[in-house]
């Protein structure tokens, strides 16, 4: 059984930072790609960085040089670094787990609000 959580979520102030976490049980999280997405009201769901099984990153442009994306195998868990946070980051965040077979399993989503 596949599960992630995803929590860090909040309120923060423009300028501000926050880390996201995601746990990761039921998969071979040392050969999956993690990624973090992101929706906002209104708008499409996007890529916003993703890690791969041997550690190579990818970022949205929109949030290249102000977001990390990093893993810890041993605490199976992933994390988002959000720094210089915009009111345009506002969205729900989601963690997504890809395996090479294709199968893609997604958390609950966690709220992050920028705003003054």
């Amino acid at each position: 059984q596949v599960q992630l959580v995803d929590s860090g979520g909040g309120l923060v102030q423009p300028g501000g930072s926050l880390r996201l976490s995601c746990a990761a049980s039921g998969l071979a999280f040392s050969s999956t790609a993690m990624s973090w997405y992101r929706q906002a009201p209104g708008k499409e769901r996007e890529l916003v960085a993703t890690i791969s099984s041997v550690g190579t990153t990818m970022y949205a442009r929109s949030v290249k040089g102000r977001f990390t994306i990093s893993r810890d195998t041993a605490k199976l868990t992933v994390y988002l670094q959000m720094n210089s946070l915009k009111p345009e980051d506002t969205a729900v965040y989601m963690c997504n787990a890809a395996r090479i077979n294709g199968d893609r399993y997604w958390g609950q989503g966690t709220q992050v609000t920028v705003s003054s």
